[in-house]
């Protein structure tokens, strides 16, 4: 989401931006066929995640609404952020030339597609993060007060912190070019995605910057408090579970964490870890921006590891939570079978 420098696809000057995805044709070639892969990827799996939640019964709980917008911030990304990069580099390939949009920053012309499309991008990897913040909370209080979870997480809540979180993450997505005439968006050369970079002022730092860094303090903070409460509540599953076999009989009525309750609990950790893991790279990119770092090639592979992390929550819904493989699978049966008859 963040660039300092702005270096454009029709730059060719510097050796530096010749990135290790696009030395070569072969390179060029693995890497258009991957970023399709990626789409496919993303569009099949929160498909199936929002039809197995919308269609069966069982998954609309406040649980269940969080995890269908989890899959629409992911969605967005497969519907129209990759398949802009795919685009910019399919035109660069075919003409040898990079589509000339590419080569202005959004100060430099009326309109520009990461006008669009970057505050799509970011704005749904704070949704994404929000709403695993809101999915942690939600688990906590199944597994730390049970007897109050029916009547503090409701339908009516969670959808309007769902709303919230849009609202609030989108809000600060575009701020940057709200409070900040520095601030520009553009297509870079070495992510290979819309990026906000520092417009036309060349020198660094900036106090625009202070205004990027928004994005890493709330995403850390956000993530660092989900990680702490995960920690809290999975701690308090085990001794749980140390408490069950040890249990006296006539302690047996302690009212306790229902099992679906653990295993979600267990599962939002999961996710959690999952998120995590995809977002360093992206931290450790801007804490070395901010040293003075431009980290071309890195710079690649931390944005791409951030954006597949839009098709990883189908699969770990799949290994963890059994009635949702189930469901799934049923789904896809007319699918299989029609691929059987034609075989």
């Amino acid at each position: 989401m963040i660039e300092t420098s702005t270096p454009t696809m029709l730059d060719k000057t510097e050796p530096a931006h010749c990135t290790v995805c696009c030395c070569t044709l072969a390179n060029k070639i693995l890497m258009v066929l991957f970023m399709v892969l990626l789409i496919f990827a993303i569009l099949f799996g929160n498909l199936v995640t929002l039809a197995v939640i919308l269609g069966t019964k069982h998954f609309h709980t406040p649980q269940g609404y969080l995890k269908a917008s989890l899959a629409v911030a992911d969605l967005a990304v497969g519907i129209f952020v990759v398949p802009l990069s795919v685009y910019a580099e399919v035109y660069l390939m075919v003409t040898d030339s990079a589509p000339e949009w590419t080569s202005y920053n959004s100060q430099s012309v009326s309109f520009h597609p990461c006008n669009v499309i970057g505050p799509i991008f970011a704005g749904c990897t704070l949704v994404s993060i929000t709403t695993i913040f809101l999915l942690t909370i939600e688990r906590s209080i199944a597994v730390l007060k049970p007897l109050h979870k029916d009547s503090v997480i409701t339908r009516k809540r969670t959808t309007i912190l769902i709303v919230l979180s849009w609202v609030g993450s989108f809000f600060l997505a575009v701020s940057p070019m709200i409070f900040s005439s520095e601030i520009a968006l553009e297509y870079n050369s070495c992510s290979r995605m819309c990026n906000y970079a520092l417009g036309n002022i060349g020198e660094f730092p900036s106090p625009a910057w202070n205004i990027l860094l928004l994005f890493p303090a709330f995403d850390f903070t956000l993530l660092g408090g989900t990680v702490v409460i995960n920690i809290i509540s999975l701690s308090s599953i085990r001794q749980h579970s140390k408490r069950r076999k040890h249990l006296a009989e006539t302690e047996s009525t302690v009212t306790k964490p229902t099992f679906s309750d653990i295993k979600a609990a267990k599962t939002i950790g999961t996710l959690t870890v999952a998120f995590t893991a995809s977002f360093t790279p992206i931290a450790v990119f801007v804490v070395g921006n901010v040293l003075g770092n431009k980290w071309c090639n890195f710079s690649f592979f931390a944005f791409w590891i951030l954006a597949t992390n839009s098709c990883w929550n189908v699969i770990i819904y799949s290994v963890r939570d059994q009635k949702f493989r189930l469901r799934a699978h049923k789904l896809l049966m007319p699918f299989q079978r029609q691929d059987t008859t034609k075989t």
